[in-house]
Order: structure tokens, then C-alpha cells, then sequence
């Protein structure tokens, strides 16, 4: 849904053929399926690991936050991209040719708006892998790059989080927003379409922010 399926439809348009991974076909937390569910699809060339969330938590204090309650975050966001890196990384150093993009989020930049430790410190943990896979990877061809996205509504969490600010929440943030809008997941699909792109072939270890302008970096 949301962003993942916006990527998914934009590459498909562009001629792709596109394996559409949810946890319905392969739980990204586990290696061992990941190498299984990967391996049987052959060659990869371009891989977005845009898996994530925040696991249905809500903002508690750093003292009641119990081992599972972070591991499982730090799983879903930081985890998964290690383990579909590492399977597609054969593939592609054998071509010499790949694009890998990650789906962080402004919280990785900054902090997290919903005060959930684990997924701040996970997506800017999935920054410096961007940026480490970059080096790793470049002289075989592959890029790396991140993206950053601001407050998309994308999905039935975003859209909850959303209608609890209230109207003068949700008037606070878009101002904070230099276009004064909110993001679409498509928004977030044109930066992946720019990362696989031959144009972008010599970039990369980057993080773009794709929010409006609400963070100036």
C-alpha cells in the first residue's frame, strides 16, 4: 500500500518487471526467507527497501520501552534492508550494474514527530548503511542512495496519526512545510524513478529529502 505500492506502480510503467514483496510473500525479518524468496527470483537489478513503520507502537518514555518493543522496530526498518541488500548483492556485482534505494524517513534526519525512539534511531541507522553500501558497492557498478520523505499520507497509520493533530495541529505542520501541502506516495516514487535512472549514474551515498522543503538541509 502507500509509498511501496506507489514505487512499485511507477516502475512497472516505466517497463520494469517488478516483484512486489509484502509480508504476505516473505517475512523480510528472517534472513533465512530472505535469501529463499530472492534467490528463486533470480538477478535482481534494482532493489527499494521500502519496508517499515512503527510497529503499531505509540510514544512511551525511554524507561518503559522493553527490548521487544525496540527489536522489532529496529527489525521491520533497519533489518529487513540489511537482509534484501545482502541477498541481491551477488546478482548485481556479477553484471556490474545495479541501483539500490532505500525509503528512510525525516525522522532518520531529525526526530520522530510520534516520539518512537526505535524508528528514529533505525532510519538514521538505514542512512549510514546507504552510505556504507555506497562505498562498498560503487566500484562494481551500484549505487546507493536514501530517501528522506516528510509527512506522507500514505497509509491507515499516517492517516490516523494525521486526524489526531486536530485542525490546529495539522495547520502547524503544513506550516512548517515550505509548499504547504503534505506529500503523496507518488512524490516519493518520482525521487526512486531519479535514482534508477542512467542521470543519476554517478551519484550516490546520498539522502535527498523529499518533504516540501520542511527540512533544510
Amino acid at each position: 500500500m502507500g509509498i511501496g505500492k506507489a514505487i512499485a506502480d511507477a516502475l512497472e510503467a516505466a517497463g520494469a518487471i517488478v516483484h512486489r514483496i509484502d509480508k504476505e510473500q516473505c517475512d523480510l525479518t528472517n534472513s533465512t526467507a530472505v535469501n529463499s524468496y530472492i534467490g528463486a527470483l533470480g538477478p535482481i537489478d534494482i532493489l527499494v527497501n521500502c519496508a517499515g513503520g512503527v510497529c503499531v507502537q505509540v510514544h512511551h518514555p525511554i524507561e518503559e520501552i522493553t527490548d521487544e518493543m525496540w527489536e522489532s522496530v529496529v527489525d521491520a526498518n533497519l533489518k529487513t534492508a540489511f537482509y534484501c541488500t545482502r541477498a541481491v548483492a551477488p546478482g548485481m556485482k556479477k553484471k556490474g550494474w545495479g541501483r539500490i534505494v532505500n525509503i528512510s524517513s525525516g525522522a532518520g534526519r531529525s526526530v520522530s514527530l510520534t516520539g518512537i525512539q526505535a524508528y528514529t534511531s533505525a532510519k538514521a541507522g538505514q542512512i549510514g548503511f546507504s552510505r556504507q553500501m555506497a562505498h562498498e558497492l560503487g566500484p562494481y557498478g551500484i549505487t546507493v542512495n536514501n530517501i528522506a520523505p516528510g509527512f506522507v499520507l500514505s497509509n491507515p497509520t499516517s492517516i490516523a496519526q494525521w486526524e489526531s493533530y486536530g485542525a490546529d495541529g495539522q495547520k502547524a505542520i503544513l506550516d512548517r512545510v515550505a509548499t504547504r501541502r503534505l506529500g503523496k506516495p507518488e512524490d516519493i516514487a518520482n525521487g526512486v524513478m531519479f535514482f534508477i535512472s542512467e542521470n543519476s549514474g554517478w551519484i550516490s551515498g546520498q539522502t535527498i529529502s523529499i518533504d516540501g522543503g520542511s527540512a533544510m538541509f
